[in-house]
């Protein structure tokens, strides 16, 4: 393999960006090499569990480089490395240990295999992961599809392409390839396209390239990437299965204005990757077409019965023909045994010497005694105006299509009528996204299940989450696709909703609010295993849960209560517990003080989690305004009131200005600077996220920037400005850097990260509090657990009483000042809980209050 051989050749020049390091070729070399002569010289069968890190790469270039064939696999399906373990008995396996360290399995120090001298690399063909069946590529086909490809995209040593599709799928192993050839970089991350930090890695490191499938580019258009700045940006690819051509026309257009240049390109595994390819300058004039063969490589057109004379099977030959198939050990001794690829698809040539695929010959199905070309009603649909997948088997035509409520008898009735199938014969289901496979093609065994009769108890299962989703917070616009925070979810309403989803689902992983309600239905398979005695269906398909307190009390007497173990976020612990706390000592129950500072972190740490969100600028800036309103609009409705009836509030209160108008010290003057402080706070926020530089910033360094704003806020911590007002301690300007140390935890991914955060508590928060050591102690305590453990052990009625305590926090913190004052001499254990209760009482009231007037 000589680009495999020849990679110290570019020297210094950068061949690797991880998040963590930058690896040049000189170094990337080494590492091959080491790893190369550590396979030996004979040659053995390397099963390699692939994975976008540099661990698995240098292994696969190992091999090549040394001669030894590379069966591989994707590292994330355990399923199929053991049952192609099983059939191909490897020499050696490569994958990382359960702690994440890279580990060789040498199983025979030499070959068990008669292994062809040709062989290079065995891949699953498209739809076949864990099947036996293999296409068997040799060197030649490596290296010949990297160069044609390389030149028909102008790749050069000055590229950076981002790894966005998986290693074991040979587009994005092409990828890998052309641009080693060439010397250029490769921006190797596991992150999707949604992920915001994602494009922090891409901008960061320059990037020119994307490759894409179409879900691709629907998650492109989900997250509004034609506003993106991507100022180096060179080049969009899309293989994989068919674009529309007016998204290809849109995409290319948008191409032109940017300036980069899209190349939609056609190929199958049994080529190596690529086929052919749609020059750029024709994307937007002729999108409908494949283009032409790539450098080397031809097409023919082979007469079928039933088309015209202008239609045929492709045919194509080239030098990344695969030498043929495997479907067993024994196979791996075979030469080549295929001259030319039969590709399956129905195409014809244009006047203009472009080529366009017109249907799959191998999808054709006999139904009722009728010939059915399943991508011809794809085609027929389209047309309609709805997207669809379809899929025969023998007795029935499948349709999964994109659509409303509703909209499967006029789907039915177009397939019926254009088809001549009788309505019974076909099969349609109505659905927010279409299955597809993990490369992103086309799942057709996905469709034939989703449209039968055992879906339905899954499908009421989507409906039901929606339903929680649209019920808690207020929002029409709930589908599949959405999550809590793409619906403007904050701190006020997790929460509850949390709590809701463990109670339907039994487990919730942590990153659930970012995830879709696609994805989170998937964990409530009626088939997994649930603790004994307790429903897994959701709570709409039950009665209707009592609101707040009640639902509570409820549970402690619910069956299994006490033996159902869950989790308890950290955050929402701290409020739950803090609350309390902050009541009682206020009571002078106890005297245990410092939470509310605490609280203030947990604040930034929730507007990172549910503000600043993969959203467009504009939508961000619209849900954290939505979150002043909701924090400040019933705060200032109470504190008015007790500024009319009251004489211990100075008016300024009212308006949330005290801290900035009043200086006066007395103790209920100073009664709502947390409440002051945080709206303070997202105001201005909100402000520097409405511009965009900040805005990308923000996106770009996600660590970086709060870990800035924490710096910045040490003047006010140390009042190097004098701005500290009379209780410096309650002062807005001195505790902001709590607030951001709380926004920097939730964007800190690394253990050194966090020590970083944690060094930080440790050197700041003494002095803060003059003598007073337990105060804090208490506060470098919370928010080190808040960095360092994300979730606590916890059962469900405990789970349930915390969060009506953490999502009436704000609402207890604002009215308990009216409570206990009055029965705290004779009765202080009925003034916490009185405070409590009526603290539950007005979340109550402004939840409902909201949904009514839809102001909050």
């Amino acid at each position: 393999m000589p680009f495999t051989r020849e990679l110290a050749a570019h020297g210094d020049r950068v061949a690797l960006i991880t998040p963590d390091a930058e690896l040049t070729y000189r170094q990337l070399g080494e590492r091959v090499t080491a790893t190369a002569e550590r396979l030996g010289p004979l040659r053995r069968l390397v099963l390699l569990a692939g994975a976008n890190r540099a661990d698995a790469l240098v292994t696969y270039l190992a091999a090549l480089s040394a001669g030894h064939p590379v069966l591989l696999v994707p590292g994330d399906s355990e399923s199929t490395i053991r049952s192609l373990t099983e059939a191909y008995a490897p020499d050696v396996v490569a994958r990382p240990h359960a702690d994440g360290t890279w580990t060789l399995d040498e199983r025979h120090p030499e070959s068990a295999h008669m292994l062809h001298p040709d062989l290079a690399l065995l891949l699953s063909t498209s739809g076949s992961t864990g099947s036996p069946k293999l296409v068997r590529l040799s060197h030649e086909n490596l290296q010949a599809n990297a160069e044609s490809i390389a030149a028909y995209l102008g790749i050069d040593d000055t590229d950076r392409a981002a790894t966005t599709l998986p290693m074991h799928y040979c587009y994005g192993l092409s990828v890998i390839h052309s641009h080693l050839l060439r010397g250029a970089g490769l921006i190797l991350t596991e992150r999707s396209v949604s992920d915001a930090a994602f494009w922090e890695e891409f901008r960061a490191a320059r990037g020119t390239s994307l490759a894409g499938v179409p879900y691709t580019f629907d998650l492109l258009d989900r997250i509004g990437f034609e506003r993106m700045e991507l100022p180096h940006l060179r080049r969009l690819t899309q293989a994989g299965g068919r674009l529309g051509p007016e998204r290809v026309r849109r995409y290319a257009e948008l191409g032109r204005r940017s300036d980069w240049e899209l190349f939609v390109m056609y190929g199958q595994t049994e080529a190596t990757a690529r086929m052919a390819y749609l020059p750029a300058h024709l994307a937007a004039e002729r999108p409908e077409a494949i283009g032409v063969p790539i450098p080397r490589g031809s097409f023919r057109l082979q007469p079928v019965d039933g088309h015209g004379r202008d239609v045929g099977e492709l045919v194509y030959s080239g030098p990344n023909v695969m030498l043929g198939y495997a479907e067993s050990p024994a196979d791996l001794a075979l030469g080549r045994t295929v001259q030319e690829l039969h590709t399956g698809d129905l195409a014809r040539r244009a006047s203009d010497g472009m080529y366009e695929i017109v249907g799959r010959r191998s999808r054709f199905a006999k139904i009722l005694g009728l010939r059915i070309d399943p991508q011809q009603v794809e085609t027929l649909l389209e047309a309609h105006g709805v997207t669809s997948y379809c899929a025969g088997d023998g007795e029935s035509l499948a349709v999964a299509a994109l659509g409303g409520t509703g909209e499967e008898a006029r789907i039915r009735r177009l397939v019926a009528e254009e088809c001549g199938l009788p309505a019974r014969a076909i099969r349609v289901r109505v659905l927010s996204e279409l299955p597809r496979l993990a490369t992103g093609k086309p799942d057709y065994g996905a469709v034939r299940h989703l449209t039968s009769a055992e879906q339905e108890e899954t499908t009421s299962t989507g409906e039901d989450l929606r339903r929680l989703f649209a019920e808690i917070l207020d929002r029409t616009d709930v589908t599949e696709e959405t999550s809590f925070v793409s619906l403007g979810g904050d701190s006020l309403c997790y929460v509850e909703m949390s709590l809701r989803l463990e109670e339907a689902l039994s487990h919730l992983p942590t990153d659930w609010h970012t995830r879709t309600i696609r994805e989170l239905r998937s964990l409530a398979s009626p088939t997994a295993e649930k603790p004994e005695g307790q429903d897994w269906r959701p709570a709409t398909r039950r009665a209707r849960p009592a609101p707040g307190l009640m639902r509570a009390l409820r549970s402690w007497t619910a069956p299994q209560s006490w033996r159902t173990r869950r989790t308890l976020e950290t955050g929402i612990a701290l409020r739950a517990v803090g609350i309390v706390l902050i009541v009682g000592s206020h009571v002078q129950i106890f005297d245990i003080q410092g939470f509310a500072h605490i609280l203030i972190g947990i604040a930034g740490y929730n507007f990172a989690r549910f503000q600043l969100t993969d959203a467009a600028r504009r939508e961000r800036v619209r849900h954290l305004w939505r979150s002043i309103t909701r924090i400040a609009v019933p705060s200032m409705v109470w504190i008015t009131g007790a500024v009319v009836l009251t004489d211990f509030y100075d008016p300024a209160n009212a308006v949330l200005l005290n801290t900035l108008l009043s200086q006066g010290n007395d103790r209920f003057d100073w009664a709502y600077w947390f409440v002051e402080a945080l709206v303070y706070y997202l105001v201005v926020l909100a402000a520097l996220m409405a511009v965009p530089l900040l805005d990308r910033l923000e996106r770009r360094y996600a660590f970086g920037v709060p870990l800035a704003l924490m710096a910045v806020g040490l003047i006010g911590r140390y009042d190097l400005l004098g701005l500290a007002s009379a209780r410096p301690h309650l002062s807005p300007s001195v505790v902001f850097w709590l607030f951001a140390l709380g926004w920097a935890s939730a964007r800190a991914g690394t253990m050194p990260q966090r020590a970083l955060l944690t060094a930080a508590l440790l050197l700041t928060v003494p002095g803060l509090f003059q003598d007073q050591p337990v105060r804090t102690v208490l506060v470098i305590a919370g928010l080190g657990l808040l960095i360092w453990v994300p979730t606590l052990p916890s059962i469900g009625p405990l789970s349930a009483l915390a969060g009506v305590l953490a999502s009436s926090s704000l609402y207890i913190y604002l009215t308990h000042y009216q409570v206990y004052p009055y029965l705290q001499q004779d009765f202080p254990l009925t003034a916490l809980f009185a405070s409590l209760v009526l603290g539950v009482g007005y979340a109550a009231i402004v939840t409902r209050a909201a949904r009514r007037v839809r102001w909050l």
